[in-house]
């Protein structure tokens, strides 16, 4: 076997492996700390009990948060709540962006869902994105979309405003559209 041969299945077995190992180790090791936590606050000796009570509560306790903010004395108690944080300097850039974040791919108003393709340039490279505002007239800008085109690889992207004429929907489920940009074309979009 030659010298090239072996290089280039060390770099494909190098390609394979890390992203998996990387992967399994960094769930096993959230998992054992989580777990560790957990089980220490609630005195549990068995592994994994503690991390499993954890979701559980965490989930009961996220349903329950959600039925209270679904009628009228609970709106008016988080609303007090995201006023309150949204006067709190630092506290409000965290807060909002989290908010907004969350709310657009699980909200009533959720912005990830009309997934495009938008002409940058005439005749020249293509994006895709998520049409994050159908109108733009505060900005002057009637026959303007704002398109949001997340970063591959990233928890960030930017937001153009482009003319409607430039921007075409994808017939495809938004959450495919984003595992194709958000991979860098590598997956979804199948």
């Amino acid at each position: 076997m030659n010298m090239k041969k072996l290089t280039g299945y060390f770099l494909k077995g190098l390609i394979l492996f890390v992203p998996a190992a990387l992967t399994v180790f960094a769930v096993i090791w959230v998992f054992a700390k989580l777990d560790g936590l957990f089980r220490t606050l609630l005195k549990i000796e068995t592994r994994g009990l503690g991390l499993a009570i954890a979701l559980v509560v965490m989930l009961v306790g996220i349903t329950f948060v959600g039925m209270m903010a679904s009628n009228f004395a609970g709106q008016k108690f988080f609303d007090l709540i995201d006023r309150l944080f949204a006067r709190m300097p630092v506290v409000k850039l965290l807060y909002s962006s989290l908010k907004d974040f969350t709310g657009a791919f699980a909200g009533e108003k959720k912005s990830f869902d009309k997934p495009v393709v938008a002409e940058l340039m005439p005749g020249g490279p293509l994006a895709a994105g998520f049409i994050t505002r159908q109108s733009l007239e505060m900005l002057g800008l009637a026959d303007h979309v704002a398109v949001y085109f997340p970063h591959s690889y990233n928890f960030s992207g930017y937001v153009l405003m482009l003319p409607a004429a430039k921007v075409r929907p994808i017939e495809l489920d938004s959450a495919e559209v984003m595992a194709f940009i958000v991979s860098g074309g590598v997956t979804g979009g199948t």
